[in-house]
């Protein structure tokens, strides 16, 4: 019974806003991972409905072509969101740091696309680049926030 109680008012404590946040930050970043996997797994179908105007081929030279840093920084980037919005649902402290490792893969990654855009990229895909920086950096600054203020251990 006193684990029961104990879990109650850890649940208490934590604010709506924690569980919101990091709610609709998951479901962002599960988008990205499935865009990174997609993207890894060459799926051409997937391609083929995202940006029907360019052709997987075309994009998957583009993505082989990166240099290593662009590479590293995209993984870092998607997984290192998907871990950070992962620990603030369980109120880590860590989830600050998967942010800060995230944000420096979307430096090298979104910065290289940004600088060489791929296929298609005008547009709605410029767009969604500035989109990741901006939610990457929200992200960042939350966490950074609900540590500061000792709602993630």
């Amino acid at each position: 019974m006193k684990g029961d109680d104990m879990q109650q008012a850890v649940t208490a404590r934590t604010p709506v806003h924690l569980w919101i946040v990091g709610i609709l930050s998951l479901l962002w970043n599960c988008i990205g991972a499935a865009d990174y996997l997609m993207t890894r797994l060459r799926n051409d179908a997937y391609f083929e409905s995202m940006m029907p105007s360019v052709p997987p081929a075309t994009f998957y030279a583009y993505v082989d072509a990166m240099p290593l840093y662009a590479q590293v920084g995209w993984g870092l980037g998607v997984w290192g969101a998907f871990a950070g919005s992962l620990l603030l649902l369980i109120r880590s402290k860590y989830a600050f740091h998967a942010f800060a490792l995230s944000m420096i893969g979307i430096v090298f990654g979104i910065g290289y696309q940004l600088m060489t855009p791929p296929p298609g990229a005008e547009g709605a895909g410029k767009i969604i680049m500035y989109a990741v920086i901006a939610i990457g950096a929200a992200l960042l600054y939350y966490s950074w926030k609900q540590r500061a203020k000792g709602v993630l251990r």
